[in-house]
């Protein structure tokens, strides 16, 4: 097993086609520019809790196929092929499939193939913008930051939503909210302050920290980067089954 890497953008390389010979291509392509939730599940498989090379190994193989399957899928998707549209027609139409016939169909395939990939993009925004609790921000004056003394930062803004995307996998995102206060930014479930999720202490001059807890206790964790939030994921994940259990009371 071997990780190619710019910083930015994670390739992993197994053995799979010739044992004790790394691959031509990669099984796994993790980029910190574009997240999925999809990679934080392959992702904690190489954590130290949930390390285990055989089956690495096994879903190493299974995504090297599903990479194989899904360039051929793009290949019929942007030019169909004879094969793939005489089987479409042998579904629906009854007559003769004729010259005629089966350019009609190419025609009909290729523009029902391009309207369902774009109605599915128009779902996923559209869910999206709807999940968003967070208002558009607002314009801060000088005076506005003398008399609160609270700023929520763009750095804030970018940590709450990386923890909103760690609940989704279990939660409602619109249950996620976020508080700021002066000492911390608070991380809530249900816009509750006795349902704390996590706190971003990111006013430190020299130093920043993401809080976990675990019933009433913070554990503070030093960061130097946002995307070492998703380090904490197994943390922030408990949390959330710990206060829909009911037993935490923060």
């Amino acid at each position: 097993m071997a990780v190619l890497t710019n910083g930015v953008v994670y390739q992993f390389y197994s053995d799979i086609d010739q044992p004790n010979k790394m691959d031509a291509a990669p099984f796994f392509t993790f980029s910190m520019d574009l997240i999925r939730k999809t990679d934080i599940r392959i992702l904690e498989q190489f954590t130290k809790t949930g390390f285990d090379i055989e089956k690495i190994v096994q879903e190493a193989g299974n995504l090297k196929l599903e990479s194989l399957i899904r360039v051929e899928l793009e290949k019929e998707f942007a030019a169909p092929s004879d094969e793939f549209v005489r089987m479409i027609a042998s579904r629906i139409h009854t007559g003769r499939l004729t010259q005629t016939v089966k350019d009609n169909f190419n025609r009909l395939v290729a523009n029902s193939i391009a309207s369902i990939i774009r109605n599915s993009v128009n779902d996923r925004i559209t869910s999206a913008l709807a999940a968003s609790t967070l208002p558009e921000p607002e314009e801060v004056t000088d005076q506005q930051a003398t008399d609160d003394g609270i700023i929520t930062t763009q750095e804030e803004i970018s940590g709450f939503h990386i923890v909103q995307a760690i609940a989704s996998r279990l939660v409602d995102p619109k249950r996620v909210v976020i508080r700021d206060a002066k000492s911390y930014c608070a991380i809530l479930l249900d816009d509750n302050n006795r349902r704390t999720l996590a706190r971003m202490h990111f006013n430190g001059v020299t130093s920043k920290h993401f809080g976990t807890f675990a019933g009433k206790e913070e554990t503070k964790h030093p960061i130097s980067d946002l995307t070492q939030i998703y380090q904490h994921s197994a943390a922030i994940e408990a949390r959330i089954k710990e206060l829909d259990s009911g037993i935490a009371d923060n």
